[in-house]
């Protein structure tokens, strides 16, 4: 077992980013309650290209934003029926891709479902933490807002 002081410390929700889908900021809550990854997704298609099934689909990364969308194109990893924190059963696409949070880098496996109506757009489960984190429930953002406001700074940029 890993000694403790080789894990990050995060909050409970931090920012984070998925540069091969093009999402340069994300906010995740970090949920120790949820076994898989959850990414939102909107526009779902399952196509092949190549022999390869992949997946297209649209997110607003930023709560409260339905302005800004990003179309994402990933290999589609599996297909699995996940329940929600209600009970509701769902199949869902499953797609692996990197994902950094603070200066860490690493592979994530997300089931893509429609969060429009969550609080978060992300939600990362204790199966894509194990042995990399340990969460306090207290705080947020341990990690840094950098990502949050240089985001928001490139898109006042792009609208003027």
């Amino acid at each position: 077992m890993e000694k403790e002081e080789e894990k990050i410390l995060v909050g409970w929700r931090e920012w984070a980013s998925l540069p091969e889908l093009g999402i340069p900021a994300i906010k995740m809550k970090v949920d120790t309650g949820a076994r898989t990854s959850a990414l939102h997704a909107f526009s779902i298609e399952t196509f092949e290209e190549s022999g390869k099934k992949r997946v297209r689909f649209a997110i607003h990364p930023l709560q409260k934003r339905r302005d800004i969308e990003i179309y994402c194109v990933a290999d589609v990893i599996d297909e699995r029926i996940v329940s929600d924190s209600g009970g509701h059963r769902e199949n869902r696409i499953v797609i692996k891709t990197p994902i950094c949070i603070g200066e860490m880098r690493w592979e994530v496996e997300f089931t893509l479902t429609d969060r429009d109506t969550m609080r978060f757009r992300a939600l990362l489960g204790r199966k894509a933490m194990e042995s990399l984190f340990i969460v306090d429930p207290e705080k947020s953002f341990i990690t840094g807002k950098s990502i949050e406001h240089d985001y928001l700074k490139s898109l006042s940029k792009e609208h003027k």
